[in-house]
Parts: C-alpha cells; structure tokens; sequence
C-alpha cells in the first residue's frame, strides 16, 4: 500500500533530508587517499547526531555502520571498517536520516584523489541519470515512467542498469511501497500522486548488470568487477512537480 504523505509530514522529511545533505556534503569533503571508511563512519555519526537526528541505517537488520561505504565494484551497502581509501577509487556513500520520525535517506558516488576518464564518465551519467528520474516524478506520472527515464539515458552511454536492486518508498519506515527499479517500460507500474514520497536512486554498472553478495552479508558487488556508481535522492511528488526533499 502507497502511504501519501500530508504538507505537514513532508516538510519533516525535508528537514531529516537536510541533515542528509549537510552529512554527505561533510563525508565529500572528508574523504581522500588514506582515509578509513570506519573514520567516516564516525564522522557521519557525530553529524547527524548532532544535528538531532539518528542514523537510521545503524542496527537496521543487523547492519552495523550509521552508513554505507562501497568502494570501486561494491554496487551499495558496503559495511564501514579498516579499508583505507587509495588515490582513484570512487567511493559510495548512503546516508539514511530519522528525524521526528521521518527518514530522507541520499547517496553520492565520490573520486578519491584524481580519477580515471572512464570512472569520471560513469558518475556523470549515473548521476545525471538520477535527475532524469526526478523529472518524471508528477502526479498522474507512472513509476514505469521513472524506470524508462534512468534506463533509457543509461544504456545510451553503454553502460547498466542493476536489476536486483531498486528504489522504494520512504516515510515512517525506510522502505515502503512502491518499488522503483531503474528500468522497464513507460506507462506501467503503480501511479503517481499527490503525497507519495521516494527513495530514487539508480545504481550502475559500467560492465554488466549481474551481481552477487560478498561474504559478509551485506556487501554487493559487480559479479564481472566492473565500477558502480549510486546516486540517490528522497523527491515527493508535489502539486508543482517534484520537489527534492534531500538538498541544503
């Protein structure tokens, strides 16, 4: 079920999506060669607590890091920890805020250091990708209409879409109806209207779609080893459009 979220309630998810942002926006800044990914981990923690929120990801299912940090092949939910960051990896980094129980939940793919044309080119597209997603987010709108956007702009640059793998609903709990996965056709899938809130965020591959679990559960990587790239934004469907929840 599709829970449309009243004015009120979106504007406490914009302000749990402002923590968000102020968190990524401190972890962009904060990452470079050398860096451990359980140092941000602690900085992310320290933000947004500080800020009056609670990491919502921290104890979710088990997962123990207030973030994810998914380096290189790692597609998302890569558990923070002793690896240091090397000059041109790209890093993954998603960060889910509760805030007067409501969550916003943001990723951005990051350069370490100088980054290789084809790295760089990845995240261009993957994030452009996103905002191609967004712009179909109207009342009257499918979510299929959402999927074909990212698809389509994606796979003309020839790269992949993960299949496995999808955005979803947010609100009171991280996940909620719908799924938005970041393909198939247009004009299919659940509409759109006025109060939904979600979680978009494209996940590519520049080699195939295929992925696989690593061994601790939680981590997922690229099954040919290729780099992924994860943008993701909290958007709520508004009587004037998409409104971003999860920017300053």
């Amino acid at each position: 079920m599709i829970i449309r979220k009243s004015a009120a309630e979106i504007e406490k998810i914009a302000r749990a999506g402002k923590v968000v942002r102020g968190c990524l926006d401190a972890l962009r800044a904060a990452v470079a060669p050398g860096v451990a990914t359980r140092d941000l981990d602690r900085l992310a923690e320290d933000y947004i607590r500080s800020h009056g929120g609670v990491p919502t990801f921290k104890g979710y299912r088990g997962f123990p890091g207030s973030i994810c940090t998914s380096p290189n092949d790692m597609v998302v939910h890569g558990i923070p920890g002793v690896t240091r960051l090397k000059e041109g990896d790209i890093l993954g980094l998603d960060v889910g805020v509760t805030l007067e129980d409501f969550i916003a939940d943001a990723a951005i793919t990051v350069p370490v250091g100088e980054i290789g044309e084809g790295a760089g080119e990845l995240l261009r597209v993957t994030e452009e990708s996103l905002y191609k997603g967004i712009e179909r987010c109207r009342a009257g709108n499918r979510v299929g209409d959402i999927s074909h956007a990212v698809q389509e702009h994606v796979e003309a640059h020839g790269y992949s879409v993960v299949r496995s793998l999808v955005g979803h609903g947010v609100g009171r709990s991280m996940h909620e109806d719908p799924q938005v996965p970041n393909f198939g056709p247009s004009g299919k899938g659940p509409r759109l209207s006025v109060g939904v809130v979600l979680a978009i965020e494209p996940m590519i591959n520049m080699g195939g779609y295929d992925v696989e679990v690593g061994a601790d559960g939680w981590s997922i990587y690229t099954k040919d080893g290729s780099l992924s790239g994860h943008f993701e934004h909290t958007v709520a469907v508004t009587e004037n459009g998409p409104r971003i929840l999860t920017v300053d």
